[in-house]
């Protein structure tokens, strides 16, 4: 597959979303040519969201058997959070972007919900709790979190573990079977369309929870589960499974089919360099993340003026650097922010 892209310079915001690679932004445009036209039946783009689930699988080091999909990372963790029974404890990041704080919060009438600074979640964890829930890269700083360290505390106590990896699946490699849950929105470092959503869900987990979303497509046979009273449930993580947003998924194959052909690890490095790149050209000491943020006085704004493409969060300016990121792009930053 020939993967390249259309970039305009200066595009440092994939934490915010990334850019499509060619092959799905072309896939994309046929499937909406048919769908203008009814020139075909919607099974065909069905079918990208089954060539998307299996490609995460293998992304992550997970059996396509363990992984649901569906539209966003909140709504996959929502069973999660209603299968804890009353009274479990759950342990966040006090920084945690909501989609993975939210879904226990609105359970906070009958769980106990804990939130802390990154740099005590190990040693609370390790104090006891029910679950522990955080990012796998923190949105806000692009904070790496301390997965093995992390896991192990909260094997420690028995707790379950749940991560939110939209922030790393893509650039970071790595094993989400280590975690119980591990949920991720696609439209980031994937390069998915929004819309789409993935959950690996262990499968001595999965069976405590109930398919509190289940429709068709959540059928052991989906053409066989349009009508009737009886109820036939797949007997994988796909009866987790919302019906699919077809045109989210038809791009989002040959994405996941770009991440695999270049390779998470030639990604990590590719784009680890480029922030070091970044940092170094502010005075700063490297890092590990693919995620920057600074604090400079009108940083945004200079940005801004430059033509380079970042966001703001809390109160940062935040640069995220991806495969189709350039030197120039980061040079074209520090010019603004140094000049």
């Amino acid at each position: 597959m020939d993967i390249s892209w259309n970039a305009e310079p200066g595009y440092l915001n994939t934490a915010s979303f990334g850019l499509p690679p060619q092959p799905g932004w072309d896939a994309l445009q046929e499937a909406l040519a048919e769908w203008r036209a009814g020139a075909i039946s919607w099974e065909g783009w069905g079918g990208a969201t089954e060539a998307a689930r299996a490609a995460f699988a293998r992304i992550v080091g997970v059996p396509v058997a363990d992984v649901t999909v569906g539209s966003q990372v909140s709504q996959v963790l929502a069973p999660v959070a209603a299968g804890l029974p009353d009274g479990a404890r759950v342990v966040v990041p006090d920084i945690e972007f909501t989609s993975n704080l939210f879904p226990w919060l609105v359970q906070g009438d009958r769980l106990e919900v804990t939130t802390v600074p990154v740099d005590r979640l190990v040693d609370t964890v390790a104090r006891g709790c029910d679950v522990v829930a955080f990012s796998l890269v923190q949105s806000a700083t692009g904070e790496v979190a301390d997965y093995a360290g992390i896991v192990a505390a909260a094997r420690s106590v028995e707790a379950m573990v749940v991560v939110d990896a939209s922030q790393g699946c893509g650039w970071l490699p790595f094993d989400a079977s280590l975690a119980d849950v591990v949920a991720v929105g696609g439209y980031k470092w994937l390069m998915n369309p929004r819309g789409t959503a993935y959950a690996y869900l262990n499968p001595a987990v999965r069976e405590t929870l109930r398919p509190i979303a289940a429709g068709w497509y959540a059928g052991a046979d989906v053409h066989n589960s349009y009508y009737g009273p009886e109820m036939h449930l797949a007997t994988d993580a796909r009866r987790f499974d919302v019906s699919p947003a077809w045109f989210s998924w038809v791009g989002a194959a040959p994405a996941l089919a770009a991440v695999e052909q270049i390779g998470v690890q030639n990604i990590h490095d590719h784009n680890v360099a480029l922030a070091n790149r970044f940092l170094a050209g502010l005075g700063r000491e490297p890092g590990t993340s693919a995620i920057v943020t600074v604090d400079a006085p009108g940083a945004a704004d200079r940005l801004t003026a430059a033509g380079v493409r970042a966001a703001v969060r809390a109160g940062r300016v935040r640069a995220s650097f991806h495969i189709y990121s350039t030197e120039a792009d980061v040079d074209l930053a520090v010019a603004a922010l140094t000049g």
